[in-house]
């Protein structure tokens, strides 16, 4: 497999977008439709914008940084080795339940919080379990890129995900609160039954092996074959209480979920905002100790990603105590962990070059206003072909939907066409982004596992065929009811 294959990717993806803004015209929606012509993406703009990108997206590069070298300090740690051993071997013989297991979960922590990106944190520890309990790399990712993706088609209450719709067409978050989960149930059952299928195939190859020559065995040679070792710390024989580490990697994701679930936008509860407010005007001798102590902290519901990179941060600091890595090692060890995460948090500025890119130069909009005059009024076709293409221009979820949604939301009307039109683009932008290049968890999943992008469509095709067939077939029944 070539090196760097994702980056390369991205790099020509780029160069695709900043060829688009020479041959289509730009144009922009400001109550009604307005031409702009040609804007045109300049050579010297290729190499500032992602400077742009650094500054509005560099957060999440840090926060990719931070993740490798929180396991940095875990590789130094010998209790991490021996609880990915024990859990590995424990789950080894239900192997394919766990798998379904981490799906359904993955999915579901995604379709209530809007955790993509704060998933990323745990990414790594579930890819060694999955890789440890000897199945390859393309079921690492389906696991990990499948199941979020899924969860996002699916979402329910991930306010954060979902806002722009929601304010844009005057919906409520519960609005066909029904279908969101039978897409979220649908998805999954397809996801498992696709992985299954696959693991399926390759211990059919892997038992042929056995009785083919050595000459055939080199042509069956699996690409998705992992060497363990470049994705745990080395085995050893040290013994280590391994509690201590399973409470705090406990306590880092029951905060991690708490914390990003919309508790005022999804559910109406502003018991987090109450008490952080309590706890920070709380005055000791008419000082604010804790406010001075945790400085500009945010309630659960309204973190971000550069809080989780304190946490980590913090346990991370926490766990070098417990387990008496020197200070020296640790910080080594941490450095070590973030150059490994330099090929993914670099395709996050590139990737978010590409959303750049369309903002400056919002070319898309004519696209989307030639597509719309095909048909008259809402169609589903149309409008779900403009759903995957924002999705293509635009990485992150709002921007995709405020590029189109405004425009779209001018040429119908109807409470339940709108309705129909959120579960459009909440659940396209969620398949879309299962083969996008311009998709962050699935391009630096496939970076980290060592899978070229070429391999990954090979291998998820059918998965995004199947399930773009049920979602068409369920906006159709939407519209017809």
């Amino acid at each position: 497999m070539k090196r760097h294959n994702t980056v390369k990717v991205v790099l020509v993806t780029l160069l695709v977008f900043m060829l688009l803004t020479w041959i289509i015209p730009a144009a922009y929606f400001q109550g009604s439709y307005i031409d702009q012509g040609r804007v045109q993406m300049g050579l010297f703009d290729l190499f500032t914008y992602p400077t742009t990108a650094l500054s509005y997206f560099g957060y999440i590069a840090i926060f990719i940084l931070v993740v490798g070298g929180f396991y940095g300090i875990l590789y130094k740690i010998p209790a991490y080795r021996i609880l990915l051993d024990k859990i590995s071997k424990a789950f080894k013989k239900y192997g394919k339940v766990v798998i379904s297991i981490m799906m359904v979960l993955l999915a579901i922590i995604t379709s209530i919080c809007g955790l993509q990106l704060g998933l990323i944190m745990f990414f790594p520890f579930l890819i060694a379990i999955i890789l440890l309990m000897g199945y390859d790399k393309l079921v690492a990712a389906l696991t990990i890129v499948g199941s979020t993706m899924i969860g996002i088609a699916g979402t329910t209450f991930a306010y954060a995900n979902t806002s722009v719709i929601l304010s844009t067409l005057s919906v409520k978050i519960t609005a066909n609160i029904l279908v969101k989960i039978i897409i979220l149930v649908i998805g999954l059952g397809l996801l498992i039954f696709n992985t299954m299928l696959y693991i399926k195939h390759t211990e059919k190859k892997a038992q042929s092996k056995k009785k083919a020559t050595k000459k055939d065995e080199k042509k069956e040679t699996n690409c998705f074959a992992a060497k363990i070792e470049d994705y745990t710390p080395e085995g050893t024989k040290a013994k280590a209480n391994t509690i201590p580490l399973i409470i705090v990697l406990s306590i880092m994701a029951i905060i991690m979920i708490l914390a990003f679930i919309s508790w005022s936008g999804a559910f109406s509860v502003s018991a987090f905002e109450t008490a952080t407010t309590k706890v920070t005007s709380f005055k000791i001798f008419g000082f604010t100790l804790f406010a001075k102590l945790l400085g500009n902290v945010n309630p659960f519901g309204s973190w971000t990603l550069a809080d989780l990179v304190a946490i980590m941060i913090v346990f991370g600091g926490l766990l070098m105590i417990i387990y008496k890595v020197k200070f020296n090692e640790g910080l080594q060890a941490f450095i070590s962990g973030a150059k490994r995460a330099l090929e993914p948090a670099v395709l996050t500025i590139l990737i978010y070059t590409c959303l750049v890119v369309t903002t400056y130069h919002p070319f898309q909009l004519t696209i989307y206003h030639a597509i719309f005059g095909i048909t008259k009024g809402f169609n589903v076709f149309t409008t779900t072909l403009t759903a995957i293409l924002s999705s293509v221009f635009n990485a992150d979820p709002l921007y995709a939907f405020q590029s189109v949604l405004p425009y779209l939301a001018s040429l119908v009307s109807g409470k339940g066409t709108y309705k129909i039109i959120a579960v459009v683009f909440q659940s396209i932008y969620g398949l879309t982004m299962l083969v996008a290049p311009t998709s962050l968890i699935l391009m630096g999943t496939l970076s980290y596992l060592g899978i070229s992008y070429k391999d990954w469509l090979k291998n998820i095709w059918k998965l995004v065929v199947e399930l773009l067939v049920v979602l068409l077939i369920i906006f159709t029944i939407l519209v017809l009811i």
